[in-house]
């Protein structure tokens, strides 16, 4: 299974550093020097050679990118690692691969439906759930804690507690009606 560490920024310096946006919670271990890393889109597979804190950010320079123009080519690209899921060595407290996300069910803290995961993307500002909603339209949820406070993979579904706006209008549960299922 293929886990995104981190996506490449902008350049540092003339010697090819990049700075990173860390997606990893190891980033120690999975960047180290040494670390073989592929790439997406592919340009090939990059190897780190040094990594170093600046400032609050993280500095990489790989043995293939030699000056400030490779790096610029870099800007964008999503650096990936495969891991096992089912290796405790390889787990990542509150980390998610896309495979056992997509095809979850994304219901409401009152366990309302609100339809299912078709996929996982990576932004700048964070990861989003696309999640399919009943009518087919489909909504960009923020994949972070607040928004999406539970993700059982076991159980197939998400939690979902999301601002007002985010998702399309939601049928009342049936302990909000009356009991002759009209709105009060």
């Amino acid at each position: 299974m293929e886990l995104v560490v981190a996506r490449a920024g902008r350049p540092h310096g003339l010697r090819g550093e990049v700075t990173l946006e860390v997606r990893t919670d190891a980033p120690q271990r999975r960047l180290a020097p040494g670390a073989r890393l592929r790439t997406d889109p592919d340009v090939g597979v990059l190897t780190v050679e040094q990594a170093r804190d600046h400032q609050g950010r993280l500095l990489v320079a790989f043995t293939e990118v030699l000056d400030r123009s490779a790096a610029e080519d870099l800007r964008g690209v999503l650096l990936l690692v495969d891991v096992d899921p089912d290796d405790p060595a390889e787990a990542e407290d509150d980390a998610w691969h896309r495979d056992q996300l997509v095809g979850l069910r994304a219901v409401l803290r009152d366990g309302r439906d609100v339809g299912e995961v078709v996929d996982l993307t990576h932004l700048p500002a964070q990861d989003v759930l696309v999640v399919r909603q009943s009518s087919g339209a489909r909504a960009l949820v923020p994949f972070v804690a607040a928004i999406v406070p539970e993700v059982d993979v076991r159980a197939g579904r998400v939690v979902l507690d999301p601002p007002g706006g985010l998702l399309e209008a939601v049928p009342a549960a049936e302990d909000e009606t009356g009991d002759d299922g009209e709105e009060p």
